[in-house]
């Protein structure tokens, strides 16, 4: 269905843009694959007493860095191997899969769409490690697609913290992506996070570029893309 976007509606949305604005729309895109974050306690359990992570390299946020340790997720009726920690450890453990990962693991309840955290209702499955078990109880997510920035950033970009906005991406198979979350803090480093299932769905990789979607009075399409 294609519709024109009343004005309220899109000032509503908190796209609605007075005409001398001139602000940034380049975003660029970090593809983020299968992972969990652990607490200290889990850590222990599942590489040993006393063991402290072991990172391998940075990541895009800052502070933030991929882990040595791997772990294996199990469901009563699927398997993945070789899932990566990211560290440093968090206050509860959480994993965070793509839709396609929770087909693999053949779960009895839907996995659902969550910012990082946000872990109520979510399903449990098992952490096998090298030293030890961990039965989850809640913690499996499917990660919002979101941009993450710094206060600067967020003027620059005309945006406010927890804003929705869409973001297109891709060449010869471009998607607009809509519902992604604007995360703001001193904290953050400029990145557009995406799961590997949406990177596919678009062509892209990290380091490819991503544009912020400023519709006009006058700009037209389908309004679920805009909606999501």
């Amino acid at each position: 269905m294609i519709a024109t976007i009343k004005a309220e509606q899109l000032e509503a949305m908190g796209v609605l843009l007075d005409a001398t604005q001139s602000l940034r729309t380049e975003v660029t895109v970090g593809v983020s694959g299968r992972h969990l974050h652990v607490c200290q306690e889990h850590v222990e359990i599942l590489f040993g007493k006393g063991h402290s992570l072991t990172p391998i390299r940075g990541l895009s946020q800052p502070g933030q860095f991929a882990c040595e340790e791997q772990v294996n997720l199990r469901s009563a009726k699927g398997e993945i191997q070789n899932v990566r920690v990211l560290g440093p450890v968090r206050p509860e453990t959480q994993v965070e899969l793509s839709l396609t990962d929770t087909f693999r693991l053949k779960l009895d309840v839907s996995v659902p769409v969550r910012m990082s955290g946000k872990t109520e209702g979510s399903p449990g499955l098992t952490l096998v490690g090298p030293a030890g078990e961990v039965e989850l109880e809640r913690g499996v997510i499917i990660a919002q697609r979101h941009i993450h920035m710094t206060p600067e950033d967020a003027a620059a970009f005309g945006l406010t913290d927890k804003q929705m906005v869409a973001v297109a991406c891709g060449d010869a198979r471009q998607v607009v992506f809509g519902n992604v979350v604007v995360r703001v803090s001193n904290e953050y480093s400029l990145d557009f996070h995406i799961d590997t299932d949406e990177a596919n769905a678009a062509g892209v990789k990290t380091g490819d570029k991503g544009y912020l979607v400023r519709p006009t009075l006058s700009y037209q399409l389908p309004i679920t893309n805009l909606l999501g």
